[in-house]
């Protein structure tokens, strides 16, 4: 049988990973844009995760022809207003390393006490057909800000994302295990349900 292709509009061959990880066992082949031969940067200035994801998923879809997902997802800190926000991918300039940001959040936090420190990590996913029909979900983890950078093993800022209940940054975690209660893996297991 003949897997259906969709495209994930992403350049992020990390997220690439985790997605396919997650979508293993659905009759979807995931591919790229570059595996797709698409090279359009779609400028996210959307004012929130949604608009964002579903003005990526509808433009590549309409150069495809093909059902394309796409996510945009970001770090809120309670304490700092919700910041980076939907401007995580640009928070302090797309091209400054993510070492760089994770540090300067820490040393704003430095002393801000434990209760003050919560935070989540949101995704919104969306998957536009080239007719133009969209879908979306929303998900989000629950965590605080931890104290130092932990764990090699996430990308972004899951290196300072500590969840209480396992003790734990999600660069900390196996991929299984973060796959599972991260907001990009649930909202992505949500429209699993609706595309299946």
């Amino acid at each position: 049988m003949k897997m259906e292709q969709i495209i994930f509009a992403t350049k992020n061959e990390n997220k690439l990973k985790e997605i396919r990880e997650i979508m293993e066992g659905t009759p979807f082949e995931i591919i790229s844009m570059t595996d797709a031969g698409i090279t359009t940067d779609v400028i996210e200035d959307g004012v929130t995760f949604e608009e964002n994801a579903v003005k990526k998923a509808t433009e590549i879809a309409k150069l495809s022809g093909k059902l394309t997902l796409s996510d945009d997802s970001g770090l809120e800190i309670d304490f700092l207003g919700k910041l980076p926000g939907v401007d995580s991918a640009n928070y302090m300039g797309r091209e400054t390393p993510y070492t760089t940001r994770n540090a300067h959040i820490l040393q704003l936090m430095k002393h801000v006490p434990e209760e003050q420190r919560t935070a989540r990590f949101v995704c919104v996913i969306a998957a536009a057909n080239p007719n133009g029909k969209v879908i979306t979900t929303r998900a989000a983890i629950e965590g605080t800000i931890a104290h130092k950078i932990s764990g090699n093993d996430g990308f972004g800022y899951d290196p300072i994302f500590y969840v209480p209940e396992y003790n734990k940054t999600t660069a900390e975690m196996p991929p299984k295990l973060k796959n599972e209660i991260s907001h990009r893996g649930k909202a992505l297991r949500k429209i699993r349900k609706l595309l299946v």
